[in-house]
This record gives structure tokens, sequence and C-alpha cells, in this order.
């Protein structure tokens, strides 16, 4: 049974970020979807996209950071992004009210993204993400944390940039409960750490 171990990207190297989130779709986002105000590809390029994803991972430092690497049998595999909801200018500028509800509620921290490895892909490991990252937000002070996972149809094909967010089960397996459904897919899912 390979063995699951994760950091805060701060306390990773840079190399295991990079060789988390340098392959696949997230070579290109970096993991800025939610970041940078407007829309991504039109207001951002990939330069700047990179700056900032290696300032907010803050490796080497005491932190703050923007995410977790996971390890399998100390290999960086996976990545999932959680930290305080408000460092996320997009989720408050989409016209969806969805992306903000109780905005007056302090102490929330949201899951935007997870990132597989190819390799490690299909073996469950975003469960494993996923808990991390209530360990990760009790340790860290926060109240409520809150993810926006995708609950596609029964037998329908799921692609990458939807699953990107995560999958229902994942955020039911580790604790979260539904707190909304705003769209047919969309829920917006929240435990307290």
């Amino acid at each position: 049974m390979p063995e699951f171990t994760w950091l805060p990207a701060n306390r990773a190297t840079p190399e295991d970020v990079e060789a988390v989130l340098g392959a696949g779709g997230a070579r290109r986002c970096r993991c800025q979807g939610l970041k940078i105000e407007g829309w991504i590809w039109r207001d951002s390029t990939q330069e700047e996209r990179d700056a900032a994803l290696v300032a907010q991972t803050a490796c080497g430092t005491e932190g703050p950071t923007s995410g977790l690497i996971g390890y399998v049998d100390g290999d960086p595999a996976g990545w999932v992004a959680v930290e305080p909801r408000e460092n996320y200018p997009r989720i408050w500028s989409r016209k969806q009210p969805w992306m903000r509800m109780d905005p007056e509620l302090e102490g929330v921290w949201s899951v935007t993204c997870f990132v597989v490895a190819k390799g490690h892909r299909g073996t469950g490991l975003t469960y494993e993400l996923a808990a991390a990252t209530v360990e990760h937000a009790r340790e860290q002070g926060a109240r409520v944390l809150e993810g926006y996972p995708m609950e596609p149809a029964p037998d329908k094909l799921v692609i990458w940039d939807e699953a990107s967010v995560g999958l229902l089960p994942v955020f039911l397996e580790a604790g979260f409960e539904v707190y909304a459904s705003p769209t047919l897919r969309r829920r917006v899912v929240r435990r307290t750490p």
C-alpha cells in the first residue's frame, strides 16, 4: 500500500511544486483561475502566472502559502489549493451569487483546485488531498472550510477542467456537507475543520 504524506507548499521545494503543476492542465493556469481579476488568459501573461504561483506558494519560507503538495512514497504526486477565501478575488468579482455566499462570515477557507500528476491519476489521491485540507485548515485556525465541486450526472464523462475543482464524492468522504446546489451540477460544500 503506497504511503501518502503532505506538506504545506511553503515547506515543499519549488521542484516538488513544479513536478506536479508543471505538467498537464495546470501547466498554463498555474492555479491562478480565481486569483487574478478579470479573464485569466486575456488579462495575464504566462510569465505573470508563473511568478504569481512562486510568490503564493512561498516555498522555503515561513509562509503563508496557497496550497498543499501531496506525496506518494515520497514522490510529489498532487496539489490542492486551500487558503483564506479572501485571497481569491474572482470569487468576489464573479456574477454568480453562489461564489460569494455569506460574505460577512469570517474565517472561511476555500478549497479551489486539485491537480494529480500523471501516473497517480485514478488512485484516489484526490480523496487524500481533500482530507489533508481539513487538517491543514484546522492547524491554521480556519473556522469554515468551503469547496465548489461538481456533481456530474451518472455515467457522464468528466473532463479535467470540471474535475479540477473537485468532485462531490471526494468532499463528502472528507466530511463536507452540501450547503447549496446553485446549478444542475455545481455544489457548494462546507465543513468545520
